[in-house]
């Protein structure tokens, strides 16, 4: 159990991802229609994928650094209570989003995307140049610092083309049954 609850907070992009797409699934069940697909599973991504991740990333750069700063393979340094409040950011942004319009759920996919891409980057000059292979550099938090912004796009795109862009059932479920 412990090395569960250690895998699934180490990972803990991919952990809340995956509950993005529970939750999804669950609200799913409950509804139906043409839009409604796309909402669930954009919504939810935004609610844990971004906002819970970037709560979570929040907490553990300003209040647990050392503990961030190890798992990375860093020096603990002051720039990680910086890059803790940009994840705050992030994290209000992503909550605002879940039921936010197009121009909210953008966005708050342009900012992480950036951020995201911009450590991914980062943590292959770590690899190459500081054979930095950490869990938090090169495990799955690499991956998921590439992906997630793509899988958001991607939902975001998706919602945009199953018709309006207001995140209201009521809307969504009448447009759909047009």
């Amino acid at each position: 159990m412990e090395q569960t609850i250690t895998f699934l907070l180490s990972n803990f992009t991919l952990t809340f991802f995956v509950l993005g797409l529970i939750a999804a699934l669950i609200s799913l069940l409950r509804q139906r229609g043409g839009g409604v697909a796309a909402e669930a599973l954009l919504s939810w991504f935004l609610f844990f994928a971004l906002g819970v991740t970037f709560l979570y990333n929040f907490v553990m750069h300003v209040f647990f650094s050392e503990m961030a700063a190890s798992f990375i393979g860093w020096q603990t340094s002051p720039f990680q209570k910086e890059v803790g409040f940009a994840s705050l950011g992030f994290s209000v942004v992503g909550f605002l989003a879940f039921r936010g319009g197009f121009g909210a759920r953008l966005a708050a996919l342009v900012g992480p995307a950036c951020f995201l891409w911009g450590a991914a980057a980062g943590h292959v000059v770590q690899m190459v140049e500081a054979h930095n292979y950490a869990p938090g550099n090169a495990g799955v938090i690499f991956y998921t610092d590439i992906l997630i912004p793509v899988f958001g796009f991607i939902l975001l795109w998706l919602r945009y083309r199953a018709g309006s862009t207001s995140s209201d059932p009521a809307r969504l479920s009448a447009a759909s049954r047009l």
